[in-house]
C-alpha cells in the first residue's frame, strides 16, 4: 500500500478570501475526491488543532492507494489537478511524502 501525505500551510489571505475560508474550501474539495476515484482506498483531512503549536502546518491530507500506479492516476485525474491548482494559489508552504506501508 502507498500512503500519500500532504501538509499545507495556508497564506493569511489569498484569492480574495481569508485563510479560514480557503481552508474550508480546500477541505471540502479534498474530501470530495474520494467519491470521484474508486482507486482511493482511504482519504482523510485534518486541521491543526486550536491551541496546538502555531508553527505546525495548517492542514494534513492522507490518501491510501494500492500501488504507485494508482497514485499516479490520482495525480493526473482532472478533479485532483483542479484541487492542486487551487491549493497552489492559496498556500504559502507545502510538504509531501509518499511512503510504502
Amino acid at each position: 500500500m502507498i500512503r500519500h501525505i500532504l501538509l499545507i500551510d495556508f497564506s493569511p489571505e489569498a484569492e480574495g478570501r481569508t485563510k479560514a475560508e480557503n481552508m474550508k474550501a480546500a477541505r471540502r474539495m479534498l474530501e470530495a475526491l474520494s467519491d470521484k476515484m474508486d482507486w482511493i482506498r482511504a482519504l482523510s483531512v485534518g486541521v491543526n488543532t486550536k491551541g496546538a503549536d502555531n508553527t505546525n502546518y495548517d492542514m494534513a491530507l492522507t490518501v491510501d492507494f494500492d500501488s504507485l500506479e494508482d497514485l499516479e492516476r490520482y495525480r493526473v485525474q482532472p478533479d485532483h489537478v483542479a484541487v492542486a491548482e487551487f491549493l497552489k494559489n492559496v498556500r504559502q508552504g507545502r510538504a509531501c511524502v509518499d511512503c510504502e506501508l
